[in-house]
């Protein structure tokens, strides 16, 4: 039998050790030998036991790699659609009998999937492979019977972010079904929404094979359940865990979504100094809502742990309620009381307040539940940004919905809130007296209301005084009655500085050039004067 090289030289190791307390023995009976040799030989000793412990480190070292590549081949993705290659499968099986923990011990909880080689393998559907970022956000979705609050979701969570932020990010989208027409229509509806988050390869979409699932049919009705919520409480389990797995490499840290939420602006900037204040690593979760699974925060490398947990009681209780078990077993006394457990619990389960994140859905995934789940610590986020604006009458052939008015949204006290415009609307601002503006800001939609954008709209201004385009050496378009093209809306936004040529302005005014489907939400007017 051939050992292991850790193997050899622990036993080298012990045979040294031996053979050194044998010499001592002769060295203790035989008087006239000199000390300094047996120091020699203890020194040997020790040289060879440090060595010995150096090649273990290494060789767990060098299987952590290899478990690490066996992930990575796993979340390997193309743009669009991939398959996973011959290739690659046979990268895999190599592997097989060194599986990490998190995946070989599967088999144990899920049996089933021992028939099925690629049972744990996802289907992706859009995606770039992205790795290496700070934050990989989790949302699970499933069909259900009334309404769907994925989109309304995506641009809630993705509205504000900056780029820098999206490239230290990765969103995945898990669609937790094995219907290829459903989970289609899906991919194909968040594609034309976020065509650059999938181009850059922020956003992700991911379904499960159908071999991943066990038969859920017979399960134990548990805590006076009905079969429908026990098999449906179960099915999350097994979803939230394959999510957690796939997301598992990709960064350092997880947080984990619905897909009925909605997002506070600058969400991601809280989170990342809120971790940061952490004085001690001991905690495993950070909560950023207090309902139910949404906006909980783990280190990715916590995640096998978590999911393992999960996965050997999935059958018996809800998901929520498995996280807080977890925590009571690895820091409640069993001799100790309820009260000196949650105290314990307070070091592993830290919470943020007020809330980053409400839920949103009425028409629960589970079939024929309606749910009023509010989280009582969200304060309901602004939906405008107040600034000191020069005096000004301001107007607007858009039709204003209800108190929403342009008035209200100038002077600071509300949002700017109008049906679809349509090509030839306008919003104007005209000076009381002619000013010398310095910068412009305009900022539509709002984390409530993301899609409530300007588009195909321009910003003009009318100089007090008359310029010569071609004497002043401006190249902006001049309109038929007197304005100028200085800005445009992109992405929602108009914003920039206003060139000394034009000297004093009388008044400003936001063109719109189409018709649009979508109603327009000011959010925030900023001229700086």
């Amino acid at each position: 039998m051939r050992l292991r090289p850790s193997c050899a030289l622990t036993t080298l190791a012990c045979f040294g050790a031996a053979s050194f307390f044998a010499l001592y023995a002769h060295w203790s009976r035989s008087e006239g030998h000199k000390t300094d040799f047996y120091e020699r030989q203890l020194l040997k000793l020790r040289q060879g036991l440090m060595y010995a412990e150096k090649e273990n480190k290494k060789r767990s070292h060098e299987l952590y790699n290899v478990l690490n590549e066996i992930i990575q081949i796993i979340g390997v993705t193309t743009a669009s659609s991939v398959n996973v290659t011959a290739s690659m499968k046979q990268k895999v099986f190599n592997h097989t009998n060194k599986l990490p923990l998190h995946l070989t011990n599967i088999h144990y909880y899920l049996p089933h999937l021992q028939k099925h080689e690629n049972s744990i393998h996802p289907n992706v559907l859009i995606g770039h492979g992205k790795t290496g970022v700070s934050i990989v956000m989790g949302i699970p979705t499933v069909r259900r019977e009334k309404k769907n609050y994925l989109i309304t979701t995506l641009k809630s969570l993705f509205f504000g972010m900056s780029e820098m932020q999206k490239n230290n990010c990765v969103a995945i989208v898990f669609i937790a079904e094995v219907d290829s027409e459903y989970t289609n229509s899906i991919t194909e509806s968040i594609r034309s929404n976020f065509p650059e988050e999938v181009g850059s390869g922020f956003l992700e979409v991911i379904t499960p094979p159908a071999s991943y699932y066990p038969e859920l049919s017979n399960l134990k009705q548990t805590f006076g359940d009905s079969k429908e919520r026990v098999r449906w409480r179960t099915k999350q389990i097994l979803d939230y865990s394959f999510l957690m797995l796939y997301a598992q490499p990709k960064g350092k840290f997880y947080l984990q979504l619905e897909d009925d939420v909605e997002a506070k602006p600058e969400y991601i900037e809280i989170i990342k100094d809120f971790i940061e204040q952490q004085k001690s690593q001991e905690w495993l979760v950070l909560e950023f809502s207090h309902l139910g699974f949404i906006g909980k925060l783990f280190r990715c490398r916590d995640l096998p742990l978590i999911v393992e947990f999960f996965l050997m009681f999935y059958q018996d209780k809800p998901i929520d309620w498995l996280l807080d078990h977890l925590l009571s077993v690895k820091v409640c006394h069993p001799e100790k009381d309820a009260k000196h457990c949650d105290r314990q619990k307070v070091t592993l389960r830290i919470r943020y307040k007020p809330s980053l994140f409400q839920h949103i859905g009425i028409h629960s995934s589970l079939t024929g539940k309606i749910q009023f789940l509010k989280d009582k610590d969200f304060s309901k986020s602004l939906l405008f940004k107040a600034h000191a604006n020069p005096p000004a009458e301001v107007s607007t052939s858009l039709k204003v919905f209800q108190h929403f008015n342009l008035l209200r949204a100038y002077r600071g006290v509300d949002c700017f809130w109008a049906f679809a415009p349509v090509a030839g609307d306008y919003i104007l601002f005209q000076f009381w007296r002619p000013l010398n503006i310095k910068s412009y800001l305009f900022r539509s939609g709002n984390p409530a209301h993301p899609g409530d954008v300007l588009t195909d709209t321009t910003v003009d201004v009318f100089p007090d005084d008359k310029i010569d385009i071609q004497s002043a050496g401006l190249q902006n378009v001049k309109t038929s009655d007197g304005y100028f093209e200085i800005g445009t809306f992109e992405k929602g936004k108009a914003e920039g500085t206003i060139s000394p040529v034009f000297g004093r302005i009388r008044a400003l005014r936001l063109s719109i050039h189409s018709t649009s489907t979508m109603w327009v939400l000011l959010s925030e007017i900023f001229i700086m004067i």
